[in-house]
């Protein structure tokens, strides 16, 4: 594991519930209810950065969704353990998914692409499109101005890591994915650059 996922993962095995106690667990719901739609019923989801599992792994499990979660915090996958039991939840970098190819019908990363080296963005994509089934929907949001350092977050280091959202979708588009859509929007006084992707059939 490289210097900066382990500023990130000791970051948040610190800070997880403190973390998770000021979050606003709800504000993206409307964009989980899209993705759930474009999804079949028994569809397997990946959730990428999944945290303590709420709110995504938890509201596509009471969708019936079948959801893996991957988390770098240790600490963050025991509360996800314990908030989402019918999901399974695996400690692993998103810089080196260990799944097969044409694995999921869905994968899910928010609030976790700009805690990697923007130069690892495009390598991550690519990793996403080969595990995801033909049809499979990609759903991720990153920031929205180009920066890239570590700042203070809830008393730890933190490391950030953004391009502009041009880049990012050139990028997602760049590993092969037709895009649904995407758009800067503002989600519990915070503004994020969202992209709904699928992976066509070839």
């Amino acid at each position: 594991m490289n210097e900066i996922s382990k500023i990130v993962e000791q970051g948040y095995n610190k800070i997880a519930e403190d973390y998770y106690s000021h979050r606003n667990l709800n504000k993206f719901n409307m964009e989980l209810e899209r993705f759930t739609s474009l999804i079949s019923e028994d569809a397997h989801v990946l959730d990428v950065g999944c945290g303590a599992g709420i709110p995504t792994a938890k509201f596509l499990v009471e969708k019936g969704v079948k959801v893996t979660g991957i988390d770098l915090s240790e600490t963050m996958l025991t509360l996800a353990r314990k908030n989402v039991p019918t999901a399974k939840f695996i400690k692993m970098d998103m810089n080196e998914l260990e799944f097969n190819g044409n694995t999921f019908n869905g994968i899910i990363s928010v609030y976790t692409l700009f805690h990697v080296p923007k130069e690892k963005h495009l390598e991550i994509f690519n990793q996403f499109f080969k595990v995801l089934k033909p049809e499979g929907i990609l759903l991720i949001n990153t920031g929205i101005s180009e920066s890239e350092g570590i700042s203070n977050f809830f008393g730890v280091p933190m490391f950030w890591s953004n391009f502009k959202p041009k880049t990012t979708l050139d990028l997602v588009k760049k590993v092969g994915f037709s895009i649904i859509s995407e758009a800067v929007l503002e989600r519990g006084g915070e503004y994020q650059y969202w992209i709904f992707g699928i992976k066509k059939k070839p």
